[in-house]
Formats: structure tokens, sequence, C-alpha cells
């Protein structure tokens, strides 16, 4: 299968290189040098532009940082509807609104190519140990074509419905796990500033119904400044989500205040 990869940031580079080492004919694409540099060390194809990618690939993978990346990439100029083949699948990884699914997809469509939203979980941890998580939002079919391409960066892969599933579950998701980092701050600052040794409280937090694998080695857990950024981006999304819903979620906004400290 001819595979295109667009985003070698912190997760995508990662996921690429994985797709290269299964020997996939692969041609990616990025506005930086240096990771371009690292693929075609792997023996990726390096392009030019998106649109030389859709010009090759049977499948694109998009794995930039927002909503207007993941616009520009696929619609703009040069983008991969300018010459992505009829039967093209472009997989958007990248965590977004589900607005932005719904105004692509009808441009896709009108040139027979399918658009599926398949958020990711893992960071570039994840993606360097191949223990990543799919969130597949989109058709059955184009799932199981795509599903040992995903499989090549992890085994956990879940269709979650229809297209635009997948980026509202991947929201909910990110809600969760920003609460469950600031509920593991809070009591772990609690039980070391009082004296505890934080390995012998980590233990029983693991051993009681507090356990979480982000309370589970939390003095060690480092997910450094970018990802307070996109965690920040993420939370935006998910309470703006929640607020069309009309659902409130304190917790959610509480979290986003505080994710210079809670995000180790």
């Amino acid at each position: 299968m001819k595979v295109g990869f667009i985003g070698l940031g912190m997760q995508g580079k990662y996921m690429a290189i994985n797709l290269a080492d299964a020997g996939y004919d692969l041609m990616v694409y990025d506005t930086r040098a240096e990771p371009l540099k690292e693929l075609a060390a792997a023996g990726a194809k390096v392009a030019k532009s998106n649109a030389e990618v859709a010009a090759h690939a049977e499948v694109v993978q998009v794995c930039v940082l927002n909503d207007a990346q993941v616009e520009a990439v696929v619609a703009g100029p040069k983008g991969l509807l300018e010459t992505a083949a009829p039967g093209t699948i472009i997989v958007i990884h990248s965590t977004i609104e589900p607005a932005t699914i719904e105004r692509l997809a009808p441009l896709a469509a009108a040139k027979n190519v399918e658009i599926m939203d398949v958020p990711v979980s893992g960071s570039e941890r994840g993606a360097k140990a191949k223990t990543m998580s799919f969130m597949a939002g989109g058709s059955a079919e184009a799932l199981e074509k795509c599903r040992p391409l995903f499989a090549t960066s992890g085994p956990k892969i879940q269709h979650v419905g229809e297209l635009g599933t997948g980026v509202r579950a991947k929201l909910a998701h990110q809600i969760i796990i920003s609460i469950n980092m600031m509920a593991a701050y809070e009591g772990m600052k609690v039980g070391v500033e009082s004296g505890l040794d934080p390995k012998i409280l980590e233990k029983v937090i693991h051993e009681g119904l507090a356990q979480s694998w982000i309370a589970d080695g939390w003095s060690e857990l480092s997910f450094g400044p970018h990802s307070r950024l996109v965690f920040y981006k993420d939370l935006h999304l998910g309470l703006k989500l929640a607020h069309d819903l009309g659902i409130s979620v304190p917790g959610a906004g509480l979290a986003q205040q505080m994710l210079d400290k809670i995000v180790p």
C-alpha cells in the first residue's frame, strides 16, 4: 500500500517511522527540514508539498497541530484534495473541532475521497513504544483498510462510530485525563508535603481505588511544556463542545487554569 504522512511533530514523526520500518511505500511532508531528513534516513520518500503526498498515496495520515493547519493541509492551496485520486482515504489524527471535520467531509466527498477522524492517545512515548490507542470515526470499510497502518504504532484501535465521533471521543478523553492529573497532583502534594515517601504513597494509591495510569509513577511522569499547550488547546475544544451541548463541566475549566502545575 502506498501511504502518505503529513505532520512530523512529537507523535507524528515516530508514527511515520513505524510505517517506514514496517516496509510501507511511504511519502512524508512537513514544513521543517529536520524531521524530513530523519524520515528519509528511515527509508521514506520526501515530498515538497501536501499535494505531492496525495498524488502518491492511497491513504494519507495527517497529524498536525490544529484546525487551521488541518484545513490548509486538506483543502488549501497545494492541499490534498487538489491531487487525491478517487478512493483515497484521508485520516485526520489531529484533535480538532467536530465542525471542522463536518466542513471538510463534503469537500472530500465531491472528489470521491473519504475522510476519517482518528485522534490518538499515547504521546511521543506511546508512538516510540508502539502502544498508542486510536479512536476511529468514519466507515467500517475505511477503518479495515487503515487498521494495519495504525497497528504499526499500537494495538488499541476502537471504531467509535460515524464520521466526527472520533474527535468527540478524544475531547471526552482529554477532559477525563486532565481532571485525573489535577486529582493526582493535589493528592500527591498533600501526601508528600505531610511527610510521606512519594514512592510509598504511589504504591498505596496503586493498590487502592484511586489507582490510575496517571497516578502510577506520578513522580516520574513527564509531558513537558509543549504538552501543556496541547492540553490547553484540547480542553478549550472540550469546553466549547460541552457549552454547545449545554453541559456544565467546571472540573475541566479548573484543570485548564491549573495546567502549568498539573502537567508535569
